[in-house]
């Protein structure tokens, strides 16, 4: 049982985190793993157990480690799969605070990270909270206020590229009030005009914070990006 939970936890941990580098750029020859010589795998119980561990190993390359790091817990796990002494106390090391810790840790470099090529980007403005707002279409219409409702398409991703949720795959515009959604998308959005887009790069603290929305793929403290059009304004809620 504590295996199974360290397992989820590592995966549900790492799999939406950015790698240290912000979003994917091939890595370079000398840092790729060679092709295994293994045969491929045949029954539906190789094909199984050999994409547990690509999902696996993918959740464990979005962490960043390092080509050492990779061989320590390859180590790791060939070790405790074959049931040789471990190397180190892995009731401390293993424990979940110490997980959380390292995971927590390379997390926000990432963060920071994406956030400062984010800004550097021609185009992108950072807002006075730390949001990164970049123009993609310039709208023509009006801009809406902290209380109007709009009517918006947007695509949703952490910063590994990963897509959490999109109006596209609802079928269907979204509509909510301004002030009543992440401030991210509340001092984002102003800024737009109908018609146009705009991508929102949302530091931790404008977005979710510690509490994402249960159930999604998004971990807390997640930097998200948004890809927005502002599509209407149905209305003033103030008026309501």
């Amino acid at each position: 049982m504590r295996t199974m939970l360290l397992a989820t936890m590592v995966i549900g941990l790492m799999a939406s985190q950015a790698r240290a580098q912000g979003k994917a750029k091939p890595a370079s020859t000398a840092t790729q793993p060679p092709a295994s010589s293994a045969a491929q795998p045949q029954t539906d119980d190789e094909k199984t157990l050999y994409s547990f561990g690509y999902n696996y190993g993918k959740s464990l390359t979005l962490l960043g480690m390092s080509p050492s790091e990779l061989e320590l817990f390859k180590r790791g796990l060939t070790e405790g799969n074959t049931g040789a002494p471990p190397a180190v106390d892995v009731d401390r090391y293993g424990a979940p605070r110490a997980m959380q810790a390292l995971t927590q840790g390379r997390q926000d470099k990432a963060n920071e990270a994406f956030l400062q090529r984010a800004a550097q980007e021609k185009g992108a403005v950072k807002l006075p909270s730390g949001v990164v707002y970049k123009e993609v279409k310039a709208g023509t219409g009006p801009s809406p206020k902290s209380t109007d409702t709009v009517g918006v398409n947007y695509r949703g991703t952490l910063i590994s590229g990963d897509e959490f949720d999109s109006s596209y795959k609802h079928g269907q515009i979204a509509e909510f009030p301004l002030n009543g959604v992440i401030p991210c998308w509340t001092e984002g959005i102003q800024k737009m005009k109908v018609g146009g887009q705009a991508r929102l790069v949302c530091p931790a603290k404008t977005a979710y914070g510690d509490r994402p929305p249960p159930s999604s793929k998004i971990i807390p403290n997640s930097v998200l990006v948004f890809d927005v059009e502002l599509v209407s304004l149905p209305g003033d809620t103030s008026k309501h």
